[in-house]
């Protein structure tokens, strides 16, 4: 029998307007349950789990094949699934649009089982990748970050940290805002209009995961000396009180000497620093403070500090015009100048510090299986002979398909391993088949590239003399760059797969095979055109 829950979340999704779009004759799963009902984040999940289940359990994915797991909105539909779900799988390590696992955790029943494949795959061998991002930059690259899981204060993956400016002082106005994948801003802090405690700073909040990090562009009017005082609250669901986590006071030098205006405090003037919500642990208790590494690294190398043992360095050198376009007017009038510390990687990208892309390496993919086997075999006992022979067989099957690429790829010359592509989606694929991640065009399909990484891209053709770049076909239609230099250096294009099927690449095992045979037969073709 249906729990009552169901209609409430239902009714609860409604009111918070998903988008009514990718209506199509999508699969759905039933209300009866006879079968066991399983939902997953991704198509190529929901080909993983469908092998392991057999015909004991009917699949279904949220994200349609051919979607984009980073960036997809769940529809109505996506909600009714996981009302009726008895098990859900997704990848995470913040692999799907933050919506996608809200969606997922806040309508799955009290009593189905939810897993999180990449974290948990560990237990089975997997084996996991740091996400390194080095972007150099002439300033310090400043973002914001929540670090920890809040576990101990009854955080879960859907909860989110709030990081709201309640107070500036300068002799101008500060601005943080992001820059999109079509140039469109977001603004977050705008302190021109002051700050508003009565809607509980709605206009100048950050909301981010737990654990994540986002860039942002942060932008001053006038040289000198500026604070900015920023609030952190956790809301582990929407129907709590936030929790708070404490406040602080960062210092900001504006075209000015930052030793002067601060003397004795650690100067922020390069590398990678995030303004930082530690949610703490059953030890250590939360605040904010400031996350650096002079080099530029992630969280595995930063350093704390406390806000007020820093300054951070805008310098002179930071005087940008503000661009003409419509999107930037809340800065001022085009043309004028501001100091601004420009975002590392434009487009919305939010992420951990794991590589999220575990699949990519077959044997990884394999212990997904395991983990999807045992899962199933707790949900339904009875089932557990067919799920162990189903499962022995994938084994099989994967380890077939392993073998194949492991063959092909190394019979691809030393000198031509290069692996160049849209994202940087491919760690994992290159760890465990000798290859090296040359060149990606963004490190995120979300990003919009600049001119400099055009140009990096370029060179790095050129140096290595790669005879072909590797694009994604979901994402073609928005992945020019990767295009237009590859045809100016005369490189072939050629298809890889990532994070999604389709009528080509039907199965995992087709992507796993069908991307070794296409970087094999692309990295062996004869020299390039010109």
């Amino acid at each position: 029998m249906r729990p009552a829950r169901p209609r409430r979340a239902l009714a609860a999704l409604a009111a918070l307007t998903l988008p009514l779009t990718a209506c199509t004759a999508r699969p759905t799963l039933p209300a009866d349950g006879a079968r066991l009902r399983v939902v997953t984040t991704t198509g190529l999940l929901r080909d993983l789990v469908q092998h392991v289940a057999g015909e004991r359990a009917v699949v279904v994915s949220l994200v349609p094949d051919g979607g984009d797991p980073h960036t997809y909105e769940p529809t109505l539909r996506d909600a009714r699934n996981v009302v009726y779900a008895d098990v859900a799988f997704s990848n995470y390590a913040l692999l799907e649009e933050h919506a996608v696992i809200k969606t997922l955790d806040a309508n799955l029943r009290p009593d189905a089982v939810s897993v999180s494949l990449a974290e948990e795959s560990v237990k089975y061998a997997a084996e996991l990748i740091p996400l390194v991002e080095d972007v150099t930059l002439d300033t310090v690259w400043l973002g914001l970050r929540v670090q920890g899981t809040g576990e101990h204060l009854g955080a879960t993956r859907s909860s989110q940290v709030l990081v709201s400016a309640v107070g500036a002082t300068g002799p101008g106005n500060v601005f943080a805002y992001l820059t999109g994948t079509f140039g469109d801003t977001d603004v977050y802090i705008d302190s021109s209009d002051g700050f508003d405690a009565a809607d509980g700073y709605e206009h100048d909040t950050v909301a981010l995961p737990a654990d994540a990090h986002t860039h942002l562009s942060w932008a001053f009017t006038e040289p000198g000396l500026y604070t900015l005082t920023l609030r952190a609250r956790l809301q582990v669901d929407p129907t709590t009180r936030p929790v708070g986590l404490g406040e602080e006071t960062f210092t900001f030098a504006v075209g000015v000497d930052p030793a002067a205006a601060r003397p004795g405090a650690v100067v922020l003037d390069r590398g990678h620093a995030d303004l930082t919500a530690g949610l703490g642990d059953a030890a250590t208790p939360p605040g904010l403070g400031v996350r650096h590494d002079p080099e530029g690294g992630g969280d595995h190398t930063q350093r704390t500090l406390g806000a007020g043992d820093v300054v951070v360095d805008v310098p002179a050198k930071a005087l940008d015009e503000i661009p003409a376009g419509p999107q930037f007017r809340f800065l001022g009038t085009p043309g004028d100048q501001v100091y601004q510390l420009p975002q590392a990687v434009l487009g919305k990208h939010v992420h951990g510090e794991i590589d999220p892309h575990l699949w990519q390496d077959a044997r990884n993919g394999m212990a997904y299986a395991q983990l999807v086997r045992d899962t199933l075999t707790a949900a339904d006992p009875a089932g557990a002979a067919v799920y162990r022979a189903n499962t022995d067989a994938y084994l099989a099957e994967l380890t077939a398909a392993d073998d194949e690429a492991r063959a092909l790829l190394a019979a691809v010359p030393a000198h031509r391993r290069h692996l160049v592509t849209t994202h940087d989606a491919f760690a994992y694929l290159a760890h465990a088949y000798g290859l090296h991640v040359a060149g990606f065009v963004t490190p995120h399909p979300a990003a919009e590239p600049s001119l400099a990484d055009r140009r990096k891209l370029a060179a790095t053709l050129r140096t290595l003399d790669v005879p072909a770049v590797f694009l994604e076909p979901n994402l073609a239609a928005r992945s020019a760059t990767l295009t237009d230099v590859a045809a100016e250096q005369g490189v072939a294009v050629c298809p890889i797969y990532g994070d999604t099927l389709d009528d080509r690449v039907r199965t995992y095992a087709d992507l796993v095979r069908f991307n070794a045979r296409s970087i094999h037969d692309c990295l062996t073709r004869p020299d390039r055109t010109t």
